[in-house]
C-alpha cells in the first residue's frame, strides 16, 4: 500500500491549494503527464510547469518529501488505478457485492479492535483543552466528521485539509497538546514522524488509528489504536469511519457519565 503515498500527498495538495497556485500547478501537471516525468530532471519540470527549480524543491518540501530524488523515486514506483469488485451486468448485482465487501471490512474491525482504548481516549479528550485531529483525503474525511462530532458535545478541536498546515501545526506542539491521528495505512507517520516533529520531552499525546501493525512498535506513538484489515478499497474509509464514529460514541457516554455525577 506504500505505492499509493505519491497520490495521496499530490492529491492533497490539489485539494487543499488555491486554484491557480504554483503547488496546484505543479501537482496538476505531475499527475497529468506521470510518464513523462518519470524520466524528466527538475530542470525540464520546472519548464514544463513554468516555474523555477526552486519552486519544484519548495513543492517537494511542502508535501512532505526531502527534495525532488525522492519525487522521482515515489513516482517511479506508484501505481494508479481503481479497484473493480464486480463485473456483473446489473447494477443491483454488482452494488450489492461491493457492500457486502464493505460489511466484511467492518466486521474485521468488529473482531480485531481493542476496545478498552475508548475509555482512556475519552477521558483524555475531556482533560486536554487542546487538541488536533488530522488525516490524509480519506482519513482528513473522517477526521473531519469527528471534528464536528465532538463540536455537538462541547469539545473543540481543529483540523485541516493542507497537510502543509497540518505540519505547521504539529510543529508549535507541546506536552499540552492532544493529537488523533487517522492513517489507513500508515503512511502518515513515513511522512511526518520524526523527520518534521522531532521526538523532544514536550511533544503531544498521540493517539494513532491505524491498519498497519508495524506501528504497534512505533515508540513515538503514545497509545495505537489497530485494527486488522484487507487494505482494500472497500476497507477505506468505512473502517476508519466506524472508528471515528465509535470514538464519539463512547466520548458521549464518557460525559453522560461524568455529567450524572457517576465518575
Amino acid at each position: 500500500m506504500y505505492r499509493d503515498k505519491l497520490k495521496i500527498v499530490f492529491l492533497s495538495e490539489l485539494v487543499s491549494s488555491n486554484d491557480g497556485s504554483t503547488n496546484c500547478q505543479i501537482a496538476s501537471y505531475i499527475l497529468n503527464n506521470i510518464e513523462e516525468v518519470k524520466q524528466s530532471n527538475i530542470n525540464e519540470l520546472s519548464k514544463k510547469c513554468h516555474v523555477s527549480n526552486s519552486s519544484i524543491s519548495r513543492f517537494c518540501k511542502e508535501i512532505g518529501l526531502n527534495d525532488f530524488f525522492e519525487l522521482k523515486e515515489l513516482i517511479s514506483t506508484t501505481s494508479f488505478n481503481l479497484e473493480l469488485y464486480s463485473d456483473n451486468i446489473r447494477a443491483k448485482v454488482r452494488s450489492i457485492d461491493f457492500i457486502d465487501r464493505v460489511k466484511e471490512s467492518l466486521d474485521l474491525v468488529s473482531k480485531s479492535i481493542n476496545y478498552d482504548i475508548f475509555d482512556k481516549l475519552s477521558k483524555d479528550i475531556d482533560r486536554y483543552n487542546k487538541m488536533g485531529i488530522f488525516g490524509l483525503l480519506k482519513a482528513e474525511t473522517v477526521a473531519m466528521n469527528l471534528q464536528s462530532d465532538l463540536s455537538f458535545l462541547g469539545k473543540n478541536s481543529f483540523t485541516k485539509v493542507s497537510f502543509k498546515q497540518q505540519l505547521e501545526y504539529l510543529e508549535k506542539t507541546n506536552e499540552k497538546d492532544l493529537i488523533i491521528i487517522f492513517s489507513y495505512t500508515g503512511i502518515y507517520f513515513e511522512h511526518t514522524f520524526p523527520r518534521r516533529i522531532p521526538n523532544r520531552d514536550s511533544k503531544p499525546k498521540i493517539y494513532f488509528i491505524t491498519s498497519d501493525k508495524n506501528s504497534l512498535d512505533n515508540g513515538y506513538f503514545d497509545e495505537v489504536i489497530y485494527f486488522k484489515s484487507l487494505q482494500d478499497y472497500a476497507s477505506h474509509p468505512f473502517q476508519l469511519q466506524l472508528i471515528g464514529s465509535l470514538i464519539s460514541q463512547n466520548y458521549a457516554y464518557y460525559l453522560n457519565r461524568k455529567n450524572s455525577s457517576h465518575i
